[in-house]
């Protein structure tokens, strides 16, 4: 199947003759390409207990993400962050790799993924096998100052934010996307935020924020897997941040079959010659067993 063809809608009613379905056509699919660029998002990491932030549309579920202009800017921003950050970790850190990150380990293994492209920032790709992993967007586990550029663990601010604020307390909590937590706007503005112990400079999560570009070098290196591969499958992802989508743009512009498996709409539905509407972990696991 190229990618000029009619996109392939798997849509069967029943949860397992859609799966039985969408595993089939995935396995065939699988069957013509060697060299397979992976690219994934928020959907294999709802099942590791990490929410999303689209619905099945793709619209917003929930405020849009920090900007890089606002944490960098705005106080009540940066407070704002570290102080749901602080709630949000615990949970965050603990978190297991779902069935959909140990079936794309196994068919690494397998020798069937080329390299592996994840929008996600919570490590839990390399956590269940996977070793040719691009981090596009960064790693939560890491914090950095944007003043001296140096670097540490997340796990290790952790005790310093509580010696920071040694008497706070969030009360009601829910935990929400990538290590955040959605907490009471007045303990935010009783929040005491970190700074750099070396310059005084502002602490950052080692991850890319809305408004903020993809490392070039980074960017050069997802760039450079893609072209040595013979087909790209999306799994998990709406694709609507440009980051990820513009690989299987690119792909589809260059000729190359692209499958697209996400539970609801993409951005690119009308580039993908096989769309699969169903449950990403049951349909690799079924795919890679």
């Amino acid at each position: 199947m190229n990618a000029d063809s009619h996109p392939i809608q798997v849509t069967a009613q029943d949860a397992a003759a859609r799966v039985d379905q969408a595993a089939s056509a995935l396995h065939d699919w699988l069957s013509g390409v060697d060299r397979v660029f992976v690219l994934t998002g928020a959907g294999i990491s709802t099942d590791s207990g990490i929410p999303d932030y689209r619905d099945a549309d793709g619209a917003w579920k929930r405020s849009p993400p920090v900007t890089w202009q606002a944490f960098t800017a705005d106080p009540a921003t940066y407070r704002r962050y570290w102080a749901r950050s602080f709630v949000g970790w615990p949970i965050f850190s603990v978190a297991e790799p779902s069935r959909s990150h140990h079936a794309l380990a196994a068919l690494e293994r397998s020798g069937r993924i080329a390299a592996l492209v994840t929008q996600n920032v919570d490590g839990l790709h390399q956590r269940a096998g996977s070793s040719e992993v691009i981090d596009l967007h960064g790693r939560l586990d890491g914090v950095i100052c944007l003043g001296c550029g140096d670097s540490q663990p997340r796990a290790s601010l952790q005790p310093r934010l509580r010696e920071l604020n040694p008497d706070w307390q969030p009360h009601a909590a829910a935990i929400a996307p990538d290590g955040d937590a959605d907490i009471d706007t007045e303990a935010v503005m009783r929040f005491v935020p970190p700074h750099c112990l070396h310059c005084g400079g502002l602490l950052k999560p080692d991850v890319v924020f809305f408004g903020e570009n993809v490392p070039r070098a980074r960017y050069a290196q997802a760039l450079d897997a893609l072209h040595a591969s013979d087909g790209v499958l999306a799994v998990g992802t709406s694709l609507m941040v440009y980051s990820g989508f513009r690989f299987v743009r690119m792909a589809h512009e260059r000729g190359l079959p692209v499958a697209l498996l996400n539970r609801g709409r993409t951005r690119a539905d009308d580039l993908g010659g096989l769309k699969l509407d169903a449950d990403c972990g049951a349909v690799l696991s079924a795919v890679s067993g």
